[in-house]
């Protein structure tokens, strides 16, 4: 069954976070990354720009409203994301507290109900 974990933080001020941690944070992503894929259940990762490069589109009222930045102004961002298929909840979980992200944010774990895969909608939820 496919999961999306998403991770959510604070964003930090431009400079607010050292090199030295930033580099540290990198490597401990990558050798996340490395770790789902070396398991076999790593479907796609996306790590999200800022919240201030956001371009948020809706038509609610019938035409179409263009906003620069996020639709919503919350304390927690989405800073980004990872598709795993694993057999349970129980393996989404344990694949997202190993999360770099856990440490300093959440990583939220939904299951995903329906995915695209080559062009056609496919059925993941096997709930």
């Amino acid at each position: 069954m496919r999961y999306t974990l998403l991770m959510h933080h604070l964003e930090p001020a431009p400079g607010e976070i050292p090199d030295e941690a930033i580099q540290q944070t990198q490597e401990a992503f990558g050798a996340y990354a490395r770790a789902l894929t070396e398991a076999g259940v790593l479907v796609a990762a996306e790590v999200l720009a800022t919240q201030g490069s956001t371009t948020t589109i809706t038509l609610r009222r019938g035409s179409l409203e263009v906003q620069d930045g996020p639709f919503a102004e919350t304390k927690e961002a989405l800073a980004g994301v990872f598709v795993v298929d694993v057999p349970d909840l129980d393996a989404a979980l344990g694949w997202a507290e190993k999360c770099p992200g856990a440490r300093y944010g959440s990583v939220e774990v939904r299951p995903c109900a329906i995915s695209v895969i080559d062009g056609a909608w496919t059925d993941t939820c096997r709930l």
